[in-house]
């Protein structure tokens, strides 16, 4: 049996095997659907209410994407800018450090207060996702080959040759990791900006939709959007990592082992 069926299939077995344990304690312990619903009920449920979880699914994933796009641009670019000078590198990277560490649980409130509700969450999934594409980037731009260097100095290359032809590519397999990371992360920045909405009784997303059904004991609709999202999230993830292999595949290591 080959490895890429072992990987596939596996993982697949697994999610039955639970799946299937799952359904059997629920109904071998007549378990209550206010407490633990069975899976069948949380599909039927997804069927029943899914006009509604597919549009607040919409509307998170819209504010996910506006976020990770913020935050690939605006960290990349940064990040570009601590290459090509030490003193905004220092004057500015503590600060990002400082955005990154603090909880955006505890920020998302505030920016509800002093923004409108959109921008608000905008922002919860921008700070999150920024600094993994900064600090790659960063990184990968930073640690180039000094003999490299070396040779494009000696070819009298100009700060943007060596910016385009050679930082750029050589920090490409650490900006799409960063990329890779930001895509998730941004979809939680967003969640839980939406959540925070909820409990101040606003908001339209998925995951204002599982503290709604939280208030209101619709179990089976919260799984439900709980599985939206993780399936959103997984998406998200592999569609991020295809991209990366498609742009790593003839020439970087990583890439290029996987598919030997």
């Amino acid at each position: 049996m080959s490895e890429r069926v072992l990987r596939i299939g596996l993982p697949i077995l697994v999610l039955a095997l639970v799946v299937a344990l799952w359904e059997a304690v629920v109904r071998l312990n007549h378990i209550p659907p206010y407490v633990l619903p069975a899976p069948g009920l949380v599909v039927a449920t997804l069927y029943a209410d899914g006009t509604l979880l597919m549009h607040s699914l919409w509307v998170t994933l819209v504010t996910t994407f506006e976020g990770f796009a913020l935050a690939a641009v605006g960290g990349i670019g940064l990040a570009i800018l601590f290459s090509q000078s030490r003193v905004i590198e220092y004057s500015l990277y503590p600060y990002a450090v400082t955005l990154q560490v603090t909880p955006v649980v505890a920020i998302a409130p505030l920016l509800l207060i002093y923004l409108p509700q959109h921008l608000a969450v905008l922002a919860c999934a921008w700070i999150v996702a920024f600094f993994p594409v900064l600090a790659n980037t960063t990184l990968g731009l930073t640690s180039v080959d000094h003999n490299l260097i070396a040779l494009f100095e000696l070819y009298r290359a100009s700060r943007w040759q060596l910016l385009w032809n050679l930082r750029l590519p050589a920090a490409l397999p650490q900006m799409l990791a960063g990329l890779r990371i930001a895509g998730g992360l941004s979809l939680i920045g967003a969640v839980v900006a939406e959540i925070a909405a909820g409990s101040a009784g606003a908001g339209s997303g998925l995951a204002y939709r599982i503290a709604e059904s939280g208030y209101r004991l619709n179990i089976p609709r919260m799984f439900a959007a709980l599985l939206l999202l993780a399936v959103a999230g997984i998406v998200i993830y592999f569609v991020l990592a295809a991209l990366s292999h498609l742009a790593l595949r003839r020439w970087h290591e990583s890439a290029v082992r996987r598919e030997l």
